[in-house]
Formats: structure tokens, C-alpha cells, sequence
């Protein structure tokens, strides 16, 4: 329920804010606007409102809308196609018909829904970035001994500071550089602090790299993240669990399972979740006593996997965890421009992506369709509204950028043809839209069935 209200908020926040954009632009140039539209096929809810009685439709498909604006070619076909609510109207009305306006309002009304979703983005990183900004310090973890760091030198423990000069305050910003930069496969310098006083310069290549974007960039470098060492101190017992049925209580620290000591709580979550059904025995330290405990993990689901879990949490000690973790919040402007930075470096990225697969370079793994969509909505409303929003301003990029695409029956596919209108001083043939139009619907299946495949591969086949 979680994940379908998550992405019925997602789809219908954005497709809204882009409709608004065309809706409200539309209206300043002057254009009739007949219809609003949240959503496709049959009204579950619709009514008029305003001087030009537009009417406002929620539609039972939410996965898109649309504003109709009056239009002479459109209603002259309505028409001709006898059909009976073409509409009636004046004179008056007809001068303010979309078909009628100058290039420049019509670049303007089109440009606006992918603006909106933009625009967006950068409100919500702009209340993001002022809220604080939360990340793990970019301490390198585990490294694979033939592994790309390790190759370049890096090893475990040092922390990075630098990237091609770029400060890196977090493991967030320093993937993204380091992504940005294999796509082109770019060599990096990458400048850490080796036992909290040593600099040392790594130099970071990314010509043996592959093209699957399924896979996570630091696991194809054979690099980690440091991890703390949480102590196995039980926190939580869930009601009706397994750990509270075997008799488990807060503050109970986990010595050894099947007598095997553990002193990390990484232990203690892998040996639990590989023993799905099977009994354990575990060695407990409570009130100054050691007790044993025979409890077994209950079988979940969890990615086509059965695990093991408990039904208890962890006790974390926050100093433990403020030497990993580091939050900064900026103020107004400052945030702002981060915002507004951090938006368009996302849209030229996604940019440069579509152009690595069309040429082939990157795989079309990387489109995500609905199901996907929904997955990642329900996970980041789960996480806290923070992370939420985060993935509001990511989609909304997507959005508009995917928009601005010159493909016919999208807003870039409008504004190419307006721009021919431009070069050539007259519209374009009806016939060649109809043309496009087609070409343009065959263009957005094909996406969308590969974007299907993918998202059925990613849950269902793995």
C-alpha cells in the first residue's frame, strides 16, 4: 500500500506541476484553454472552473495528462468527423486559438511543461540542501586485491578528499564525479589523507570498465565503503517475532552463534538471514549473567530471496556513528545555487546517457519503466520524506529532460517543428506532422517496451 500510494503521489505531483506549466503560460499568452487533464481515459472526477470554463479532469490512467487548448485545425476535424461535442464557438474565441498565436508564444507554451518539472527539482533541492544534507564520509572500505583502486593504489582506511580538484565532503558527491567521469572514461586523480596525516595522489582509470549500468560503479572499481563496528547490543524486540517468541530483550549483547563468537553486528544480520527455518543457539550476556537462547529465524522474501530474520534491531551508539557520518545544511543562497547546479548537472548527465546508448556505448538496461518507478517511490517514502523528496527531484528532471526530446508527439518534438517554421517562414505540413506523429508514437513504444522488459527482468528474473 505503501509503494502504490508512494508512486501514485509521485506520478501525480509531477504530472501536474508539468501540466500546470503549459496551463499557466497558455493563459498568459492569451490561448483558450478547453481541457486539464490529470491522466488518461475515463474521468473519475471532472469540473469547470475560471472565465473560459476549463474543465478540470482526474482520468482513471495516471500515468500522464495533457492540456487541450482551443485549436482550429482540431476542431475543423472534429467536425468533419461528425462528432457532436466539437463545441460552439465565437469569433472572439477563435483569435485566441492556439493555431493562431506567433512562433515565439507557441515555444513559449510548449517549453513550459518541461520547465515546471525543472523547476520543481530545484525547489525540492533547494529545501533539501537548506534542511542539511546527509551522507557517509568517503572512507575507502574493502578493496578487491585486483580490483581497479587497488590497482591505483588506494587502500583501505584512507579518506578521500579530492577528485580532479573537486571537494568531496561525502560518498554521494564523490560517486557522482567518479560516474560523470567513466562514462567518458576519463582517468581521475583522486587526492586521500592516509592515516589522518599522509597525503597521497591516486591516479583512477576507467578504459577496462564495462557498460552495465545494473551494476553498482564502486563494486565494478572492487572498492567498499568503510563500515563502523556496531557492537551485536539488541535494541528493539519486534511484538510477535521470533526473537521476542525465543525470548530476547533490549540491551541483551549476542556473544557467540552456534558457537561461533561474533563481536560485529554484520555477523550476527549474515549468519541470521543465511538460516532461514533453522534453529540457532545463541550466547547472550545479560545482567551480568551469560544465558543461552534458541531462536529461529522466520523465512521472508526479501529481492526472490528467502532470508532469515529475528525480528530485532541493533543498539547504536551515536559517537560510533558520527565518525562516519556527516551532515551539512546551507543557508538560502547558497542552497539555492547548489540547487540549481546540482539540477542541471542531472539533466546533462541523463543527457550524455540516452547518447552513450543510442550509440551504444552504455546499456539500455538503464530505462526504468513503471514498475521500477513504483519500487523506488515505495522504498524512499519507507526511508523518511527527506529521501522522498530527494526522488521527487530526480523523476522530475527525468521528466523534463525526456520531454525536451526532439521526437514527435513530445514537447521537443513541438518545438522542432516550430523551429523549422522559423527557417522556412511557414508551418509545417499538416501531412509531415501525421507522419511524425506516427513516428513518433512508434519511437515512445519502443521505449516504453524496453523500459517493460527491464523492469520485469529487474523483479522478476533478476
Amino acid at each position: 500500500m505503501i509503494t502504490l500510494l508512494a508512486f501514485l503521489v509521485t506520478i501525480g505531483v509531477l504530472v501536474t506541476i508539468h501540466e500546470y506549466g503549459h496551463f499557466q503560460v497558455a493563459r498568459w499568452c492569451n490561448v483558450k484553454v478547453i481541457r486539464f487533464s490529470v491522466g488518461f481515459g475515463q474521468p473519475l472526477w471532472r469540473k469547470t472552473f475560471g472565465a473560459d470554463q476549463t474543465e478540470f479532469v482526474l482520468a482513471a490512467i495516471p500515468l500522464g495528462g495533457f492540456v487541450k487548448m482551443l485549436d482550429e485545425n482540431e476542431l475543423k476535424a472534429a467536425r468533419e468527423a461528425g462528432e457532436n461535442d466539437a463545441g460552439n464557438y465565437s469569433d472572439e474565441d477563435l483569435v485566441r486559438s492556439f493555431n493562431r498565436q506567433a512562433v515565439w508564444k507557441k515555444i513559449l507554451i510548449v517549453l513550459a511543461g518541461p520547465a515546471a518539472n525543472l523547476l520543481l527539482a530545484i525547489l525540492l533541492f533547494w529545501l533539501l540542501f537548506m534542511h542539511g544534507v546527509t551522507g557517509i564520509k568517503p572512507i575507502v572500505g574493502e578493496l578487491k586485491p585486483d580490483g581497479v583502486a587497488a590497482k591505483a593504489g588506494l587502500i583501505s582506511g584512507e579518506l578521500i578528499q579530492k577528485i580532479n580538484g573537486k571537494v568531496v565532503d561525502t560518498w554521494q558527491d564523490a560517486q557522482w564525479i567518479l560516474l560523470e567521469k567513466s562514462l567518458s572514461k576519463q582517468s581521475v586523480e583522486i587526492e586521500a589523507i592516509r592515516n589522518n596525516k599522509e597525503l597521497h595522489v591516486h591516479t583512477l582509470s576507467f578504459d577496462n570498465l564495462d557498460n552495465d549500468t545494473e551494476v553498482d560503479l564502486l563494486e565494478k572499481l572492487g572498492m567498499g565503503l568503510m563500515k563502523p563496528t556496531i557492537k551485536p547490543v539488541v535494541d528493539k524486540v519486534m511484538r510477535y517475532s521470533a526473537a521476542e517468541q525465543a525470548g530476547f530483550q533490549s540491551g541483551d549483547l549476542i556473544l557467540s552463534i552456534e558457537g561461533m563468537p561474533v563481536s560485529d553486528w554484520a555477523k550476527v544480520s549474515t549468519l541470521t538471514q543465511a538460516s532461514a527455518g533453522k534453529m540457532l543457539q545463541f550466547k547472550i550476556f545479560r545482567n551480568e549473567q551469560t544465558k543461552l537462547i534458541t531462536a529461529t529465524p522466520r523465512a521472508t522474501e526479501v529481492n526472490r530471496e528467502q532470508v532469515g530474520q529475528l525480528g530485532f534491531s541493533v543498539k547504536i551508539d551515536q559517537a560510533t556513528l558520527d565518525q562516519f557520518i556527516v551532515n551539512k545544511a546551507y543557508p538560502p543562497t547558497e542552497a539555492l545555487q547548489l540547487a540549481t547546479k546540482k539540477t542541471y548537472d542531472t539533466a546533462i548527465f541523463s543527457l550524455k546517457m540516452l547518447g552513450k546508448m543510442l550509440m551504444g556505448q552504455v546499456s539500455w538496461k538503464g530505462i526504468s519503466g513503471p514498475v521500477t518507478i513504483a519500487d523506488y517511490a515505495g522504498k524512499s517514502a519507507q526511508v523518511g520524506w527527506v529521501s522522498f523528496l530527494g526522488f521527487l527531484a530526480l523523476v522530475s528532471i527525468s521528466i523534463g529532460v525526456l520531454n525536451l526530446l526532439p521526437i514527435p508527439v513530445l514537447d521537443g518534438g513541438h518545438l522542432m517543428y516550430y523551429v523549422v517554421e522559423i527557417l522556412k517562414g511557414s508551418p509545417v505540413k499538416e501531412q509531415t506532422m501525421i507522419v511524425g506523429q506516427k513516428v513518433g508514437f512508434a519511437i515512445l513504444g519502443l521505449l516504453m517496451t524496453i523500459a517493460i522488459l527491464n523492469d520485469v527482468n529487474r523483479l522478476f528474473i533478476g
